[in-house]
């Protein structure tokens, strides 16, 4: 697999401050958004650089391995166990200083390495008590995605076929899936190396809110205007629901800020479809403006009242 520059790809040196890092990434998303750039292959494949580079320098333990290995980072937790075993082993002790990154992403020196290399895993390397020469297998380099959806999207499952590189693939999306929620797919990353697995694919949501309500996992939340007459003598109004229109019925004297709850009438449940989140309303008041002099009369009568 070639290998990509997560410093390049952002426009950043490999001395950037995690601010730096997410304030690229936010820049360069927006520009490269499939979404605005529909026919544009090249942009999709960056923006797949992207995300793939973001996920790697913005988690400090990545980006730790990232650093000092290079192209070889996902190799790095078997690198050092290599070396600690060759250590044990009296073959000298590791690499002897002769590690080499310049921070363009070269990571090993490989002719240097080779030696190493293959006195653990291939080569004249020999699992013990069989003679039989041992190569190591390392699974391929995992796959970063992201997949744009509305809210709306997902009020039931549903099945897209998205494009990695040249590979489509189809997927079934369970309802409720929520904002910035990961799901692997196994096997559809990058190939092996000598044999291994293959890397992983994993997708990573955004849900676009193109409702009214504010979401809170499987419950929703609106606001509702009543008059200050449906307030005081109650009456019955009509709200907005993800699945259509509903009629509720306001009960006299309903103060300012008072919550309801439509039981059932959010979010499907992530993988749950039978099951729905509550709706909740929260009344606002709307107080009469220009009124008249009868009406100023009215209300003045009303005060003396009370």
């Amino acid at each position: 697999m070639e290998f990509i520059d997560y410093y390049k790809v952002l426009g950043l040196n490999k001395n950037a401050t995690a601010a730096e890092i997410k304030k690229a990434y936010r820049k360069l998303a927006r520009k490269l958004h499939p979404d605005l750039n529909p026919n544009d292959k090249t942009a999709q494949q960056k923006f797949q650089q992207l995300n793939e580079a973001n996920e790697v320098l913005s988690d400090p333990e990545k980006r730790k391995k990232y650093d000092e290995y290079g192209k070889d980072w996902q190799h790095a937790d078997a690198f050092e166990k290599a070396k600690q075993q060759q250590g044990s082993q009296g073959f000298g002790g590791g690499f002897g200083g002769q590690r080499t990154y310049s921070g363009g992403g070269e990571g090993f020196d490989e002719s240097q390495f080779s030696d190493f290399f293959e006195s653990m895993f291939g080569g004249g390397g020999f699992s013990r008590g069989s003679g039989r020469r041992q190569t190591a297998q390392f699974k391929g380099q995992d796959v970063n995605a992201t997949l744009r959806l509305n809210l709306t999207d997902v009020l039931t499952s549903q099945k897209q076929t998205i494009s990695i590189g040249e590979k489509k693939i189809r997927l079934s999306i369970p309802a409720g899936v929520e904002d910035g929620q990961t799901i692997k797919i196994k096997g559809y990353g990058g190939e092996g190396m000598n044999g291994g697995p293959k890397g992983d694919l994993f997708i990573t949501f955004e849900i676009f809110n193109n409702t009214q309500f504010k979401r809170l996992e499987s419950d929703i939340y609106s606001t509702e205007e009543i008059s200050l007459y449906t307030a005081l003598l109650g009456g019955e109004i009509t709200v907005e629901t993800l699945t259509g229109k509903v009629k509720l019925n306001v009960k006299p004297e309903t103060q300012n800020d008072t919550k309801v709850k439509l039981k059932g009438k959010g979010l499907p449940k992530y993988k749950k479809e039978d099951q729905h989140g509550d709706l909740y309303i929260t009344y606002k008041i709307v107080l009469p403006k220009n009124l008249s002099e009868k009406e100023k009369e009215l209300f003045t009568q009303l005060s003396k009242l009370r």
